[in-house]
């Protein structure tokens, strides 16, 4: 039991946040973002699954980029 709940933790503490990101965005709640790409991966065979992994790349670049620096030193 504790097999596999420990992947469980790490994902939700180490998540990309992208359903939470989408649902903001559109001002929908994060469960209906979250089980639509779970519909979405079980019924196109993975393709949910690619389209989550390639928005959280997104995602973490843009944040890169835009990040907001308060002084020189936070490079």
């Amino acid at each position: 039991m504790n097999f596999f709940y420990k992947p469980l933790l790490f994902f939700q503490k180490h998540g990309y946040y992208v359903c939470q990101r989408i649902a903001e965005r559109f001002g929908i709640r994060t469960k209906v973002v979250r089980t639509s790409f779970i519909y979405l991966t079980f019924v196109t065979l993975g393709f949910g699954f690619a389209l989550y992994l390639f928005l959280a790349f997104w995602i973490k670049i843009k944040d890169l980029l835009f990040a907001k620096r308060n002084s020189v030193f936070d490079l």
